[in-house]
């Protein structure tokens, strides 16, 4: 394996990345560009199946919805008002989604407003896959507590997703296909058979080949996953408690 396998650091929390609550806020119109977009990666998802089940919209009105709630943060200056001390950003951001759909139902004045987001890659069909079926049961609609739950589940899964892709990328430019494809194989997909022997044969290296990549690929999609979620918060303190419930430990 290559000698960045062993490389130290891999565990501490990277202050690399600036908030996207700075960003949005910047006089630089490609920082606030920016940081919407990472902001927009992260949540379109859960907003856009939240808006879906807490307000039991059909799919086309939901994602019109969504995409106006991007453009309506920019517009409203919604992340100034954030108090990381009150609550956690995704917190703020539900209500401001509930009071949104609320404000747009009220003047019944809902229009297609994504352009300000139109460099995020927005898979409304995946995500309606997801959900099971373009028809909301009522009846089959969770509790605004399981909906709450879920929509915390939700984003948990996109800072997630986000990472992975930023990894695979990684062992593109660095040459490292096989070793994403071992953590895909072992850590992702998971396989209760697999094992380090198992893809030491598959792939014809040794175990202690297998065990250094997985390890390398953990530490860097730990850093990775970090580098996100320090974005996505108010501040050192709402970072450091979100690192310690995500990934355990310590925060240092």
């Amino acid at each position: 394996m290559n000698d960045e396998d062993f490389q130290p650091g891999g565990d501490r929390f990277p202050p690399t990345r600036r908030s996207v609550i700075e960003g949005v806020g910047s006089i630089d119109a490609e920082e606030r560009e920016r940081a919407l977009e990472t902001l927009c990666a992260a949540y379109w998802r859960p907003i856009y199946k939240y808006v879906r089940l807490r307000w039991n919209r059909p799919a086309e009105e939901a994602q019109d919805l969504t995409q106006g709630f991007f453009v309506e943060v920019l517009e409203r200056e919604l992340l100034k008002k954030f108090d990381p001390k009150k609550a956690r950003l995704r917190t703020y951001l539900r209500v401001c989604v509930d009071s949104f759909v609320s404000n747009e139902d009220k003047a019944s004045r809902r229009q297609k407003r994504g352009g300000s987001v139109a460099h995020v890659a927005l898979d409304f069909a995946a995500a309606e896959e997801e959900l099971g079926g373009p028809v909301m049961d009522p009846a089959a609609i969770p509790s605004p507590e399981s909906l709450e739950e879920s929509f915390e589940k939700e984003w948990l899964r996109s800072l997630f997703s986000l990472a992975v892709e930023e990894l695979r990328e990684l062992c593109n430019a660095r040459q490292r296909e096989r070793t994403f494809r071992l953590f895909e194989a072992y850590d992702l997909e998971g396989h209760d058979k697999i094992s380090y022997q198992q893809l030491a044969k598959d792939y014809s290296i040794a175990a202690t080949d297998v065990t250094n990549a997985l390890a390398w690929a953990r530490r860097e999609f730990r850093r990775i996953a970090l580098e996100r979620l320090r974005e996505l918060c108010g501040g050192e303190e709402e970072f450091q408690r979100e690192a310690r419930a995500t990934f355990g430990g310590n925060a240092r």
